[in-house]
């Protein structure tokens, strides 16, 4: 029997209470799908993430390369989605290297909820998770507000649920070539980043915008996958700020319609 995978969006009624009302009305919603998505290395399972059941192979492919799973994408040499009765299984093939890799760095028990990006690691991983150094690109935030004016439309799965994130990845002067929509932001920018990968994008020359806010995973997972900026619309963390800073990430964050905001990467700022 042959399963396809759960739609994106589902349709719910509810019970609607108006304030000048004395019984409730019923209306129907579109919302967003949370599906289990399990990710094996090689049949050995490496955690349960849950997202929206679309686009699961640029899921998988940019999870294992911002997770460090894989060094480059060349590692990763096949991938089959199995859609099961109450979830759906992500088998990823990497070569022996990145596999040897993985099985050093020990069983991590990784059951990851739709907000979270490093559910099952410890502090110490944490804090000695490393990233390479990316270009220095800044984008002008003139190409900022242009990436913002234009996202809004881009976003075809919340215009419909209003309730997803999206990462989008914009040229230079903003214009967005590629945008993927997940309810979990760190879903979305996986996402976003295994569609580049597997379209070949040079992700060297632009920058992200995303519609979350700028949290330390956020910027390691754009530093991971190369990219010399990160625009978001909501403000970065300290630890955001700092991992960006020794990696030579630009974050542009809050980024609004009539402002972008771009924090001073010297010490004397983050104090």
């Amino acid at each position: 029997m042959t399963r396809h995978l759960p739609p994106a969006i589902v349709t719910c009624t509810m019970d609607a209470w108006h304030a000048e009302e004395d019984a409730p009305s019923a209306r129907t919603f579109e919302i967003a799908e949370e599906t289990p998505i399990s990710l094996s290395f090689n049949g050995m399972p490496h955690g349960v993430m849950m997202a929206t059941p679309l686009d699961l192979e640029d899921f998988a492919t940019g999870f294992a390369l911002t997770e460090g799973i894989i060094p480059t994408p060349a590692a990763l040499k096949g991938l089959e989605v199995h859609v099961e009765t109450d979830y759906v299984q992500v088998d990823m093939r990497i070569d022996g290297p990145a596999f040897h890799q993985l099985l050093a760095r020990g069983r991590r028990a990784m059951t990851g909820r739709t907000s979270c990006g490093i559910c099952g690691t410890d502090a110490q991983d944490v804090l000695e998770r490393p990233a390479p150094t990316v270009p220095h690109a800044p984008p002008a935030p003139d190409a900022v507000r242009r990436a913002l004016g234009g996202l809004r439309a881009r976003q075809v799965l919340n215009a419909r649920a209003h309730m997803l994130h999206a990462a989008a990845w914009c040229m230079p002067d903003g214009a967005i070539t590629c945008v993927r929509e997940d309810v979990g932001r760190h879903n979305a920018l996986d996402k976003l980043i295994g569609a580049g990968v597997r379209t070949g994008v040079d992700f060297g020359r632009g920058f992200c915008l995303v519609t979350s806010r700028c949290s330390y995973e956020m910027a390691h997972k754009a530093i991971m996958a190369g990219m010399p900026a990160l625009a978001a619309v909501s403000a970065p963390t300290a630890r955001a700020l700092r991992v960006a800073a020794a990696a030579g990430l630009t974050l542009l964050a809050p980024a609004r319609d009539t402002c972008v905001m771009v924090p001073r990467m010297d010490r004397d700022a983050l104090e």
